[in-house]
Order: C-alpha cells, then structure tokens, then sequence
C-alpha cells in the first residue's frame, strides 16, 4: 500500500520504509470492512485539516510565521487555523530552543493538547540542541521531554521543509487506527512515565 498525496510521487518522499513498516504493522491485526473504512473517512478528514499550536521560542518561529503568508499559503493544505489554546490544537511544532526553564511549560501545553495529539521538532535545537548542545541551559532536543512524531532538521529550516514535515505528519495520521486495534495513547503515556519533569505531574 503507497501511502502518498496527490500533489507528490510516491518516490518523492524520503523514509518510506517507515511508513511502509507502520502500515504492515497494522495489517497483521486486520480489521472488517466496515471498521476498516470508518478508520480511512476518519484520518482522511484529520490529516487534511491538522491545526497547530502556535508555540515559537526562537528564529524557527519567523520561519512559520511565514507559512501563513501568501507565498507559502499552508491554507491550501488546511493547516491555517494556528490556534492560540492547545486544547484547540491537533500538533505542537516545537519552533526553537528549549531551556530547562521552559520544559515544564512545554510539557504541560502538551498534556493540554487534545487526543489525538501530535508533535513536530523543528529546527536544529528541537531536535538535539542545535548550536547550544552541551551547554548548561539548554534540552539536548525535545524529545526528552514529550513524544516526538517527525524531526525537522535544519537551523532554521525553510518553510518548504516545514510543509514536508507536515504532510508527513499527516501520511501517519492516514495510517491511523482507532477501531482496528492500534493504539498510540499507551506509548505516550508510557514515555512521560518514563521522562518526569519537575514541577509537571503526570
């Protein structure tokens, strides 16, 4: 099964391998017919119109701010809703660096987020540190703190990447199951056992 968009080849995707590998995954569960449809109406409807939750600590933040603009038009995908609440968002992107000051907010607006809730690492020091690694301050990438879903490289990224990252993020959500069987609840909940912050209760 090629799990791709309209608008790109299937060859044009990078990673295919794992997505591939989720969609194995849950095939060997199976599921009727009837379930198995509701699931794919479902995610067609989620990964089209994923709203993000405006959340910039640094330059990959200004990076963002201009998908909204004409030239870029993340409208056309219907990401545009940036919403201001997380209990209104569908994906954080984690825009910039993360100080240790800054991590329990970060993991409290993601306990916020809505089921099902997502998260993109954007930029080079989301995702491991970027120019500051190894230094007092800073997290050696998010994903010490929450769940990450894609890894956007980059320092910063240019906003064509972050439209990538984000049809990737969708190519899993249309991957999804809610009534066939798998879950992806269970391993967040057992990632944030396994990664407390001080000051955030679980």
């Amino acid at each position: 099964m090629e799990v791709t968009t309209k608008s790109m080849p299937y060859e044009a995707w990078k990673d295919n391998e794992y997505i591939e590998k989720l969609v194995n995954e849950l095939r060997e569960n199976g599921t009727n017919v009837v379930v198995g449809n509701l699931d794919k109406l479902i995610n067609w409807g989620r990964s089209n119109s994923i709203w993000p939750l405006t959340f910039a600590t640094s330059c990959c933040g200004i990076e963002f701010v201009s998908l909204g603009a004409a030239r870029f038009d993340m409208a056309r995908f219907g990401w545009e809703v940036a919403r201001a609440s997380p209990r209104q968002a569908d994906f954080i992107m984690v825009a910039g660096t993360i100080v240790h000051r800054m991590a329990p907010v970060l993991r409290r607006l993601y306990d916020q987020l809505a089921e099902p809730k997502y998260v993109i690492a954007c930029g080079a020091c989301a995702v491991s540190g970027g120019p500051f690694r190894k230094s007092y301050h800073v997290v050696m990438g998010c994903d010490k703190i929450i769940p990450v879903d894609v890894y956007l490289p980059g320092c910063p990224p240019r906003p064509e990447a972050m439209i990538y990252s984000i049809m990737q993020l969708s190519r899993k959500i249309k991957v999804e199951r809610f009534f066939g069987g798998v879950n992806r609840k269970q391993k967040q909940e057992e990632f944030l056992k396994e990664h407390p912050i001080p000051g955030v209760e679980d």
